[in-house]
C-alpha cells in the first residue's frame, strides 16, 4: 500500500488488461477498499473494474464518528469520472472542515452546479454514524435507500424523503435519523447492483441483495469476504456483462468486545 504511492510496479502486476482513463481516475480517487477498527469495519466494491466511470465512494473514521458517501454520477466514461472527482473533492473539503451533513450536501451541490453546469448531477447517499451510540444520520439525494441487516433479517430504516440529486438542489436537503444495534450491517449501494439484469430479464433486486448479505452474516463471513462474493454473484447474475456501473459499501458496527477483527 505504501509503495503504490511512488511506484507503478504493483499496479502493473495486479492488472490483467489496460484500464480505461475514467477507471484509472476513479481507482486513484478511492480510499482503501477495506478499513477497520475495534468498533467498525468498512468494505467497498466497484465493478466493472476496468471500465468503471460514474460510481464511487468515500469514507472517513474520525474518532467516534464515521462518514460515508456513495455516489452515482450521471453518464458514463470520462465525463462521469470528472463529475465524481469534483463531487468527492468537494465532499472531502467540506468534511474536513467539520460541516454537518446538510452543509456537506450543499457544498457538493454547489461545486457540481458551478463547475459543470445545470445538466450534470449525481445521486448519492451521505451518512454519518456515531459508533459510541449507534446514532445514524443520512441524506438521500435521489438514490436507492440504505439497507440495514440485523442478524439474518432485513430492517427497513425509517422512510427518508429523497431530495433532488446533487447539482440540482435548490435548498439544503432533509437529514433523516435512526439507531443501529451492535452487529448491524449498513449497506449503501448504487442501482447497478439491484438493476443488474439476467439474460432473461430478471433484476437482481433489493430482496436478493438483502438475502445475500443476511446469509453471509449468519454464516459468520467478514464484511470484506461478503462484498467480494456479492460482486461476483452480481456479475454472474448478469452473465458477466454489466450494463451499468455497480458499487456497494458495507459498514459493520461492532461491539468492541470481539476477540478478533476479521479484515
Amino acid at each position: 500500500m505504501t509503495k503504490d504511492a511512488y511506484s507503478d510496479v504493483f499496479a502493473r502486476l495486479r492488472r490483467r488488461k489496460t484500464l480505461s482513463l475514467a477507471a484509472e481516475m476513479q481507482w486513484e480517487l478511492l480510499p482503501p477498499l477495506t478499513s477497520g477498527t475495534q468498533r467498525v469495519v468498512i468494505t467497498g466494491g466497484l465493478e466493472p473494474a476496468y471500465e468503471i466511470g460514474g460510481d464511487s465512494f468515500d469514507y472517513a473514521i474520525n474518532g467516534s464518528m464515521v462518514d460515508l458517501l456513495v455516489i452515482d454520477a450521471v453518464g458514463h466514461g470520462l465525463p462521469a469520472a470528472v463529475l465524481a472527482s469534483v463531487a468527492i473533492g468537494a465532499y472531502r473539503h467540506a468534511r474536513r472542515n467539520r460541516l454537518d451533513l446538510p452543509d456537506l450536501a450543499a457544498e457538493i451541490n454547489t461545486a457540481i452546479a458551478s463547475q459543470l453546469g445545470a445538466s450534470r448531477f449525481a445521486t448519492a447517499v451521505l451518512a454519518r454514524l456515531d459508533v459510541d451510540t449507534g446514532r445514524l444520520r443520512w441524506i438521500n439525494a435521489g438514490h436507492p435507500e440504505p439497507l440495514i441487516v440485523r442478524g439474518s433479517s432485513l430492517v427497513q430504516p425509517p422512510h427518508c424523503p429523497p431530495s433532488r440529486p446533487l447539482g440540482l438542489q435548490d435548498r439544503k436537503p432533509v437529514c433523516c435519523e435512526t439507531r443501529l444495534e451492535p452487529g448491524d450491517r449498513l449497506v449503501l449501494y448504487t442501482d447497478g447492483i439491484t438493476e443488474a439484469r439476467s439474460p432473461i430479464g430478471d433484476f437482481f433486486g433489493e430482496q436478493r441483495l438483502a438475502d445475500f448479505i443476511s446469509a453471509a452474516a449468519a454464516a459468520g463471513d467478514p464484511a470484506p469476504e461478503t462484498v467480494r462474493r456479492l460482486m461476483r454473484h452480481v456479475l454472474q447474475h448478469q452473465a458477466d456483462q454489466l450494463q451499468d456501473d455497480a458499487s456497494i459499501v458495507v459498514l459493520e458496527w461492532r461491539t468492541g468486545a470481539e476477540r478478533r477483527l476479521p479484515l
